[in-house]
């Protein structure tokens, strides 16, 4: 089930939750975007900055 806004859950994440969080987003198992993650550090460019600020402006979710 993906939910309406973009946060970073407390219950699905590694590290901060960012891979968790856009999972939840978009539908997708936070598994594969983790996986997708770690096979695009092997490439060249701003993965690292990009989960940086995603882990800074990606809210925690509320726990109720």
């Amino acid at each position: 089930m993906a939910t309406t806004t973009l946060s970073r859950p407390s219950n699905d994440k590694w590290i901060a939750g960012v891979c968790g969080g856009l999972g939840q987003r978009f539908g997708i198992n936070s598994n594969l975007i983790r996986l997708a993650f770690v096979l695009s550090c092997l490439l060249p460019g701003p993965q690292f900055i990009v989960y940086i600020v995603l882990w800074i402006i990606m809210p925690k979710k509320a726990s109720y």
